[in-house]
């Protein structure tokens, strides 16, 4: 099922069952979403991921960076990572996604797509370290990039086109029941920063 052109309501839900997905579509202005681009690629620890595949430890093209509201351990893909402190942009940030969503979030984690040929695969954002069923709000700037979902059961799947400077909450069951990916492309040659807003617990 495809959703790229859709008239916006940020209340519909664009999965059909077992979860919740809103697309807010661009919260930014084109101006400001600009400057936050250029701001996070030059002022953001960024740091090639690290992932450990079937024992292996894997570093990946792209690039990631984990902040919060103090030095949160999070760990994904058996790598832990310690925060660092929130920047001023990133507060920013964090309190314009809060005030349009109505969510509260503690911690980041960034990642940086050079370009389209570096992606995502399969996974759900359920590490012991979130709060369960805790909304987790996607951020993203610069390239735009199909977001694609497919649940774990049936295997349907549902995408839809992120915008410059637009907003995505998941939330209820969704990473229980659902994969999500950001599928590779050799259509874009420009960079993605995409912020996804968590809330750690313990």
């Amino acid at each position: 099922m495809e959703l790229f052109n859709f008239k916006m309501d940020t209340n519909r839900n664009l999965l059909p069952k077992d979860g919740t997905v809103n697309y807010y579509g661009r919260v930014f202005t084109e101006a400001a979403a600009n400057r936050y681009f250029d701001l996070l690629l030059h002022t953001i620890v960024w740091k090639n991921d690290e992932v450990i595949i079937f024992g292996k430890k894997i570093i990946t093209k792209r690039k990631a960076a984990w902040y919060g509201e103090r030095e949160f351990e999070y760990t994904y893909s058996k790598v832990t990572k310690t925060a660092h402190l929130w920047t001023p942009e990133l507060l920013q940030l964090k309190k314009h996604i809060e005030s349009v969503c109505g969510e509260t979030f503690n911690s980041c984690l960034l990642n940086l797509y050079h370009t389209g040929e570096e992606g995502m695969t399969w996974h759900s954002d359920a590490e012991k370290d979130l709060k369960k069923n805790g909304a987790i709000a996607s951020v993203s700037f610069g390239a735009e990039r199909k977001f694609a979902f497919k649940h774990k059961e049936t295997k349907e799947t549902i995408s839809i086109n992120l915008e410059h400077g637009s907003l995505l909450i998941m939330a209820g069951t969704t990473q229980k029941h659902w994969l999500h990916r950001l599928p590779p492309t050799k259509k874009v040659d420009f960079p993605r920063v995409n912020l996804t807003f968590r809330t750690i617990v313990g």
